[in-house]
């Protein structure tokens, strides 16, 4: 199965853990290794299932804990309190710990405008509106964003009710 996941002229074997080893912090734009090539596993499961999966996966490679702190922004799952991040979270970590900084920032965009959509998408428009406070994404995204919060009609709860839409109506 190794072989399946770790290519040997890929470099060196990074798995992201808690408990790993620290990894030295890096300047922007230098490369804490030298340069060479890396691989990195992100074990994306529960806390206990990524348990199990490091217990099949540690003699791989290099077992590696970054410098994470502070509370998750992924507002989207029940454990996501502080020091608890989610695997994306993980990722954006280790681009920042490279010094891959605009990686980061294009990536973190991203992420928050899905944490974003999800409250949304779930109903939960409160917390959607109090996570845009602590957010880029509502000045990265202004037309998006304006998009999420135009009210649009329940087609449903029209059929339900026997109404019939502007669209039906002019057919």
């Amino acid at each position: 199965m190794r072989e399946e996941i770790v290519r040997s002229e890929a470099g060196e074997l990074w798995i992201l853990h808690p408990h790993g080893e620290a990894v030295p912090e890096v300047t922007a734009g230098a490369r804490g290794d030298g340069g060479k090539k890396l691989q990195v596993l992100l074990l994306d499961a529960s806390w206990s299932q990524a348990g199990g999966m490091l217990a099949q996966v540690q003699h791989w490679g290099r077992r590696v804990r970054l410098p994470m702190s502070g509370k998750s922004r992924y507002a989207l799952r029940a454990q996501n309190g502080d020091g608890r991040f989610s695997t994306f979270e993980a990722l954006l970590f280790l681009l920042e710990a490279r010094g891959e900084t605009e990686a980061a920032r294009r990536l973190r965009l991203q992420f928050e405008l899905h944490v974003y959509a999800g409250l949304c998408a779930r109903g939960r428009k409160a917390e959607a509106e109090a996570y845009l406070e602590e957010s880029p994404v509502r000045e990265a995204f202004p037309g998006l964003i304006a998009e999420f919060a135009r009210r649009r009609p329940n087609f449903e709860a029209l059929e339900r009710a026997g109404t019939k839409t502007k669209r039906e109506k002019s057919e």
